[in-house]
């Protein structure tokens, strides 16, 4: 490949890890020596690409650099319009307002050929019952999440059993026919699952829980053995 093709592989290979990532793996992804590797990341740096790191430690790209538009290959382009267009249909509002706009925003910076394969992709998202998508609640809750207050909600078991909860959220979960939160239970103690179906009732408190959501997340992927990058 050239050595433009190869610095914009390294920054999409640094972009795919949120922790440092070692020299010596990054040079062995693109089939090059470590010597190489050091000259293309001052390279990088010189045209301002944040990355942090030195020798022996591993390197880490923080926000902010913005890659080229030619980074995107027409299965890349697919595979964003598959991604917007389920989340137009399976979210709330406001995400779905989103996914829009970034598509939008893609199709403004694209090559022309690129632009077809974003307005005329053959990837369809199918119909479902918008019944089990819940979209005010998400709404609710990404909400609450993202201002990490408590919620009270009103909850029902498998039984119909209904028990009130101050709960703390920080994530949720999109599966097919259901949607799940994960939270902090204060009635219980522990990390708890709630069926969004469930939730008959739902306020979202002016008190902030004393734990951020990124640790509470953090412990929830270390109980179930969860890896990130």
């Amino acid at each position: 490949m050239s050595r433009s093709e190869r610095l914009l592989q390294l920054l999409q290979l640094l972009r795919n890890h949120r922790y440092p990532v070692s020299g010596a793996d990054l040079a062995s992804q693109l089939n090059i020596s470590l010597r190489t590797l050091y000259r293309d990341i001052r390279s990088l740096q010189a045209q301002g690409a944040q990355i942090e790191g030195e020798t022996g430690l591993g390197y880490v790209l923080r926000e902010g650099f913005v890659l080229p538009p030619l980074m995107f290959t027409p299965e890349e382009i697919e595979a964003l319009v598959l991604g917007a267009r389920w989340v137009s249909e399976r979210t709330d509002s406001e995400l779905a307002g989103s996914a829009r706009q970034a598509l939008a925003k893609i199709s403004a910076i694209v090559t022309p050929a690129l632009r077809y394969r974003l307005d005329e992709s053959p990837l369809l998202v199918g119909p479902t019952d918008s019944s089990l998508l819940c979209q005010q609640l998400v709404l609710d809750i990404r909400q609450a999440i993202e201002a990490e207050r408590k919620l009270v909600i009103h909850y029902g078991d498998q039984n119909g059993r209904q028990t009130e909860r101050t709960i703390w959220p920080f994530a949720i979960g999109f599966f097919d026919q259901i949607r799940l939160l994960v939270a902090w239970c204060e009635l219980r103690k522990e990390i708890r699952n709630f069926r969004l179906d469930r939730i008959t009732h739902l306020q979202t408190t002016d008190n902030k829980y004393p734990r951020r959501r990124q640790t509470l997340l953090n412990e929830w992927y270390r109980q179930n053995n969860i890896s990130r990058q």
